[in-house]
Parts: structure tokens; C-alpha cells; sequence
């Protein structure tokens, strides 16, 4: 049985190594089912099947819908919007206080919206006084929060798969998000490497790890 006292006196290489063998053995139990198989196929042939409905359904918007339209529901449409909207910020705000891993999740969808508030304001106001206007506050406004939200999920993101790989014996510079295998099918037993063992040090009261130690492997 090895403990505490065995490992301080082991190497960071075999200590490594120890955590790529451990993390191997509880992979076993992870690997991809027929099921998500399945799922991910479907999923595969929605996106592509979206990707050809879309590209046919744009062409005939472009030739058959009309220059200036005047629509119904107009308050109903920007003030649910912006409802939506208020509602994300205020997600992103608790989820970032709590230290919660869906504040991720809230960056991306928060960094959407932004950048759909940004082209609507500027495509409906062309031709009219309030263009310039729209213009501005894309410029300053949403496109910059947008682009800060995604780096910081970008950064999120990279510290969490730092983390992962740390924890499982895999020192060095992160991957990029291209190369890092989707969880699940890949060897690692991430569910296992997230539960923080009692009395670690260096928690706030939520359990929430501080960024510090793994920033160092955060890369541009």
C-alpha cells in the first residue's frame, strides 16, 4: 500500500508516471459505449444535413424575400431578446462568483448573443439615422465584451484540461483545442480526477482549486 510519505520520496518523473498507469486503469470503465456511438453519428449527420438545408434555404432568401419588410411583433421580438440577454449576464455574474465549471458555458452563449445584438442593431438600421449609432456601439460595446468572453472561456478551457492532464501524469504545455480528444473517448478518467481529495489545501469554502498552480502551464 503506498502512502503519503512514499510518494514525497518518488521523483516528479516516476510520481508521473504512477498518475499515467492509475489514470490507464480507470479509463476502462470509461470507454465509448455503442450507445454514444450511436448518439454522435446522429449527431454528425444533423449537422451535416443542417449545413445542406441551410445552404439551399439562404439561396432562396436571397432571391425571394423583398428589400424592406415591415414586421409584426417588433417590441415583443427585441424586448424578449434583450430579457434573454440580461438574464445570460446575470448567470455568468453568479456563475463566476460561485466558481462554478458552467461559467464556461455562460461565457460562450453570452459571447453569442452579444454578437447577434451587434448584427441585427447594424443590419435593421441600415439606411436609416440610428446606423452610425448601431455601428458605435458594436465597436465598443458588444464586440468587445462578446471577444472578452470568449477568451476568458477559451482560458477556462485551457485550465481545466491542464488540470485534467496534470492530474494524470501529463506535465507540459496544453494542446491545442484541435488535438485534445473528446472526454469519453479518450483514455483518462477525468470524473475520477475531479473529485478533490479531503483536506486539500488551497480550496475556498465552494471546494474551487486556485488557478494559481496550474497558470504557469496557460500558453498564448
Amino acid at each position: 500500500m503506498i502512502d503519503e510519505s512514499d510518494l514525497q520520496r518518488m521523483t516528479q518523473d516516476e510520481r508521473a508516471r504512477l498518475a499515467r498507469a492509475l489514470a490507464s486503469l480507470n479509463a476502462r470503465s470509461l470507454t465509448a459505449t455503442p450507445l454514444s456511438q450511436r448518439r454522435r453519428r446522429i449527431l454528425i449527420a444533423a449537422c451535416l444535413a443542417g449545413v445542406l438545408l441551410l445552404s439551399v434555404w439562404i439561396a432562396v432568401l436571397e432571391v425571394k424575400l423583398p428589400r424592406d419588410y415591415r414586421a409584426g411583433g417588433w417590441r415583443a421580438a427585441w424586448v424578449g431578446f434583450d430579457i434573454g440577454l440580461l438574464l445570460v449576464f446575470a448567470a455568468t455574474a453568479w456563475a463566476a462568483w460561485r466558481r462554478r465549471q458552467v461559467l464556461i458555458v455562460c461565457l460562450i452563449v453570452l459571447a453569442t448573443l452579444l454578437c447577434c445584438d451587434a448584427w441585427f442593431d447594424i443590419a435593421l438600421d441600415w439606411g436609416t439615422s440610428g446606423f452610425m449609432l448601431s455601428v458605435l456601439s458594436a465597436a465598443v460595446i458588444e464586440l468587445p465584451l462578446a471577444a472578452v468572453a470568449l477568451i476568458g472561456a477559451r482560458r477556462l478551457l485551457r485550465l481545466t484540461i491542464g488540470r485534467l492532464e496534470l492530474l494524470a501524469g501529463y506535465p507540459g504545455p496544453v494542446p491545442s483545442f484541435w488535438q485534445v480528444p473528446l472526454f469519453g473517448d479518450a483514455p483518462g478518467s477525468y470524473r475520477s480526477l475531479l473529485r478533490r481529495p479531503p483536506g486539500r489545501v488551497g480550496t475556498d469554502t465552494d471546494g474551487a482549486a486556485s488557478d494559481a498552480e496550474f497558470a504557469s502551464r496557460e500558453t498564448a
